[in-house]
C-alpha cells in the first residue's frame, strides 16, 4: 500500500506499507500471508473474483488487535497516518473527521478487494503531464487525485477518499476552454476582486451551455424534418480544428509566468505554495455533507504552477488545496486503449456511488 505523507507535506516523497505476500511453494501449490497489524506475518487467503479483481482475507484478525484495546490502536494509527497524536489536534471538527476515518477503515481491515486502476493515457496537447497527485483536503488530511485530461475538459479524480467525498467521484473538473484573467498582485489579495471574476465567467459558462442546448434542440428538429444539407465528416472535421487552435493558444499561454498569492481570507493547509503561476482555469470543485449528502459542483479556480504541481481555490469554502505529483514509477500500468481508461473511469464512479 503507498500512502501519502504526512499532512501538509505534498512534496515529500510516498509511504510504503506491506499488506500481504505470497509464496510460492511446488506443484503449483501457495501460501498466503497478512502482513497488516504489528504482531508480524500470519495466515491469510487470496481470492480471484474476476479479471482485474482479486480479494485477501486475513485469517487470524487477533494479530491485528492491540493489547491496550482500541485507543491504543487508535494512537498507533494516529501516529503512522498523521504523524502526530491527538493531542497535537485541537481543532475539534478535525478530531471527529480523523476519529470517523479510523473507525471506518478498521471495520475493514481484516477483509480488502483490490481493483486494477490504469494510469491515464497523455498527448502532446495536454496542458501537462496527467498521472497521479497529493492533495491537501483541508481536515482530511493529504488524498490521491489523479488527473485526466479530455479535450477541452480536464478532470481530478479522487484515488483515495473520506467521510464526505468518497474515492472515485470526481473532485474537480477544469474547462479548459475558460482561461481566466488574474488581476494585478495587490488586487488578487481582494477575495471579492476574485469572486467577482469567478462568477462572470460562470454565468458566462452557463449561457454558453444553454446556448449550446437550444443550438442541438434545433438542429435535432431540422434532420427530424429532413437530410442534413451538408456531410457530418465536414462538421466533425471543423470542429476538430477549432478545438486544436484553442488547445494551441492555451499551450502559449501556459509557458509564461505571473505572481500569485491567495486572497486573504482563504485557508491553506501549506503555506508554502509557489508565489508564480503560469496560467489559471474555470473549475469546478465537488462537496457534500458527511456520508456524501447533497453533492454539488461549485466554482473555483484552477491553478497551473509547473509541471508538478497545481492548486484548486474552493470559492465557496474559502479554502485552497495544493496538489504535489507523486513521482513513483508505477509497472504495467498503463491503459491498453483511451476507451479502456475512460471505462475504468465510470466503473470505479459507479462504485463510489
Amino acid at each position: 500500500m503507498y500512502l501519502p505523507p504526512h499532512d501538509p507535506h505534498v512534496d515529500d516523497p510516498m509511504r510504503f506499507k506491506p499488506l500481504f505476500r505470497i509464496h510460492l511453494m511446488e506443484r503449483k501449490c501457495a501460501t498466503v500471508e497478512c502482513m497488516y497489524g504489528h504482531k508480524g506475518p500470519h495466515n491469510g487467503h487470496i481470492q480471484i473474483v474476476k479479471k482485474d479483481e482479486f480479494s485477501t482475507k486475513c485469517n487470524q484478525t487477533d494479530h491485528h488487535r492491540m493489547s491496550g484495546g482500541r485507543q491504543e490502536e487508535f494512537r498507533t494509527w494516529l501516529r503512522e497516518e498523521w504523524g502526530r497524536t491527538l493531542e497535537d489536534i485541537f481543532h475539534e471538527h478535525m478530531q471527529e473527521l480523523i476519529l470517523m476515518k479510523f473507525i471506518y477503515t478498521s471495520q475493514y481491515d481484516n477483509c480488502l478487494t483490490y481493483r486494477r486502476i490504469y494510469l491515464p493515457p497523455s498527448s502532446p496537447e495536454d496542458l501537462i503531464q496527467p498521472g497521479l497527485f497529493k492533495g491537501t483536503y483541508g481536515s482530511h488530511g493529504l488524498e490521491i487525485v489523479m488527473l485526466s485530461f479530455h479535450g477541452k475538459k480536464a478532470k481530478g479524480t479522487k484515488i483515495t477518499g473520506d467521510p464526505n467525498i468518497p474515492a472515485g467521484q470526481q473532485t474537480v473538473e477544469i474547462d479548459l476552454a475558460h482561461p481566466l484573467q488574474l488581476p494585478d498582485i495587490e488586487n488578487l489579495r481582494d477575495f471579492s476582486e476574485l469572486s467577482r471574476i469567478v462568477l462572470e465567467v460562470q454565468e458566462q459558462v452557463r449561457r454558453e451551455e444553454q446556448q449550446q442546448q437550444q443550438q442541438e434542440e434545433e438542429e435535432h428538429s431540422q434532420q427530424a424534418a429532413s437530410q442534413p444539407a451538408s456531410p457530418l465528416g465536414g462538421e466533425c472535421a471543423k470542429g476538430e480544428e477549432t478545438a486544436a487552435g484553442a488547445e494551441g493558444t492555451t499551450q502559449d499561454k501556459a509557458s509564461g509566468s505571473q505572481p500569485f498569492v491567495l486572497p486573504m481570507g482563504v485557508i491553506s493547509r501549506n503555506e508554502d505554495y509557489p508565489r508564480t503561476c503560469r496560467i489559471c482555469f474555470y473549475g469546478t470543485g465537488l462537496i457534500a455533507g458527511h456520508g456524501f449528502t447533497s453533492p454539488e459542483r461549485t466554482p473555483g479556480v484552477f491553478v497551473l504552477f509547473d509541471d508538478d504541481r497545481f492548486g484548486f481555490i474552493w470559492l465557496e469554502l474559502k479554502s485552497f488545496s495544493l496538489y504535489s505529483r507523486i513521482k513513483v514509477s508505477f509497472q504495467n500500468a498503463q491503459a491498453p486503449s483511451r476507451e479502456a481508461f475512460d471505462e475504468m473511469l465510470k466503473n470505479i464512479q459507479s462504485l463510489a456511488t
